[in-house]
């Protein structure tokens, strides 16, 4: 087939993004009349169609996208593991992970490996000599320990080729060199020019069969300074924290992904290795790879590379399931902030099939100028100075909560903008939403999600991500198409099932002096 004739992934998006902001304004009938030859959903389809999945031996799944239009492609590589899967007392090391990712291999990041090993390994038995003393009171020896430590840390550190890793793949052109992590799964992404698809392997393969985690100690301390300015000196930040403590007492959702002050400070080097050892293995990890490249050289280059990882033994379970919430919760913090209102509820994971339904009421409530806690808080009644909302936190492959908050404007009270918000989240329960406003809300967050495709990551990124959190990678294609067949009848229901009392976690951020006008 020509190349000219092949359908190019950006221009296929940008051309349905258009169709449906242009769809917007159709009268429900006529949406109806349209629907069982819905061009959008077609194209779509013809897009699915391409995707070729591949999986090796080991069981490794890679997901390939063939998009001629420019010479360049867009690598994802998925580790379907997150926070949530982090043993009890070890919180943060999947995020302490994702950063030592980058630090190299036996070959990448050294000077001289067999000379590194022997200091690395000793800075390990330093460390657990300097817990052992602080432990026991022993401060003195803990100092001396200390001191030794540092020294052996700038010898190892003579051996180190700082961010060779990154220098690679900046040399070959690459460019978005990156990563993320959160409850549910952690992401390696960046692209290279066409011609080095087998660089990518190469790279991406070795980091994740035989890293070395060197400058642990240095990059607990970056994560810990992370962890100051997100948290300890966010005020909104810290109310999260502790907010979803609150809603979760069993599942691992309810801590924090950047982990608990107290468990990073005893993190071992050990211990990430273990986790890695667990939860990075072949069926776990997916690879996506969208953009100029011959499917058959993707497969046989994923076998020559990654074919090397061994299988790995099921995984252990995670956590608990959290038990039905029976009553009310809440929470309050007073801290040096202006006032905040938190208002969540329990909700299903993304495998239920109401999630489309979430989306849309979590868009339709607080989407954008136009949602109605906005024109109601906002710009009416200039009860908040902002309104977010998020239809599925902290993650979705788990049952998770659909949350809404707001800071409040001046003059106004955290009660009075809570009053106000709950009035809003209960009218969905008893009024219909009207024809036109529940298809401009579906129309935007089809449009979104069409728009969150018109470049091979952001494909790339959402093809790994379905294919971890439900396990095949067309439903993001349905979901497309379940937003477009709900009802105002799903909402109602939806709403009526969710927004119930004994459901609700409420948290408030109020000033630290207790006789603020602002409460």
């Amino acid at each position: 087939m020509p190349r000219f004739a092949r359908c190019a992934v950006r221009s296929l998006a940008s051309l349905l993004v258009v169709l449906l902001l242009g769809w917007g304004g159709l009268p429900a009938q006529a949406w109806g009349q349209q629907a069982a030859s819905d061009p959008i959903q077609a194209s779509l389809e013809r897009v699915r169609d391409r995707v070729i999945e591949y999986e090796l031996a080991n069981g490794m799944r890679f997901l390939i996208l063939p998009d001629w239009e420019a010479p360049v492609v867009s690598f994802v590589t998925y580790a379907d593991v997150g926070a949530a899967n982090e043993p009890e007392g070890k919180t943060g090391v999947a995020h302490l992970l994702e950063h030592l990712a980058f630090k190299g291999t036996e070959r990448i990041g050294t000077r001289n490996y067999p000379k590194e090993k022997p200091l690395l390994k000793r800075l390990d038995r330093l460390f657990d000599r300097i817990q052992a003393a602080q432990e026991a009171g022993n401060s003195q020896k803990a100092k001396r320990l200390q001191q030794q430590f540092q020294r052996v840390q700038a010898q190892a550190a003579e051996y180190v080729v700082p961010n060779e890793f990154s220098q690679i793949v900046q040399r070959a052109g690459g460019v978005g060199l990156n990563a993320a992590t959160s409850a549910d799964y952690t992401m390696y992404f960046y692209n290279l020019p066409a011609n080095k698809l087998e660089l990518w392997m190469s790279l991406e393969s070795e980091r994740f069969l035989e890293p070395v985690f060197r400058q642990f100690y240095k990059e607990k301390q970056v994560v810990l300074e992370e962890r100051r300015q997100r948290v300890e000196n966010s005020p909104i930040g810290k109310a999260m924290v502790e907010f979803l403590e609150t809603a979760y007492t069993d599942h691992p959702y309810g801590q924090p992904v950047i982990g608990y002050e107290r468990d990073l400070r005893q993190l071992r080097r050990q211990d990430v290795r273990e986790f890695f050892q667990t939860y990075y293995t072949p069926g776990q990890l997916i690879g996506a790879v969208v953009g100029d490249v011959d499917p058959a050289e993707v497969k046989q280059l994923a076998r020559t590379y990654f074919g090397r990882y061994p299988s790995q033994a099921d995984l252990p379970p995670t956590g608990n399931l959290e038990p039905e919430q029976q009553q009310p919760r809440e929470v309050t913090l007073r801290l040096p902030s202006r006032p905040w209102y938190l208002e969540a509820y329990h909700r299903p994971a993304i495998d239920n099939p109401d999630h489309a339904v979430y989306e849309i009421v979590t868009r339709l409530l607080s989407g954008g100028r136009t949602s109605r806690l906005y024109q109601s808080l906002v710009q009416e009644q200039q009860l908040a100075l902002n309104v977010e909302g998020i239809s599925s936190f902290p993650g979705e492959k788990f049952p998770s909560l659909i949350l809404f908050y707001g800071l409040t404007a001046p003059n106004s009270s955290v009660d009075a903008l809570g009053q106000q918000m709950r009035a809003q989240i209960e009218c969905l329960k008893t009024e219909p939403v009207t024809a036109a406003e529940l298809e401009r809300v579906k129309t935007q967050a089809r449009a979104e999600l069409v728009r969150s495709l018109d470049s091979n990551r952001g494909m790339a990124r959402l093809l790994a991500e379905f294919e971890g959190k439900t396990g095949d990678w067309r439903n993001l294609f349905d979901e497309i198409e379940a937003i477009a067949q709900v009802t105002a009848q799903d909402l109602r229901r939806v709403a009526q099932e969710t927004f119930q009392p004994q459901n609700r976690i409420v948290g408030r951020i109020l000033p630290e002096s207790a006789d603020s006008s602002n409460e």
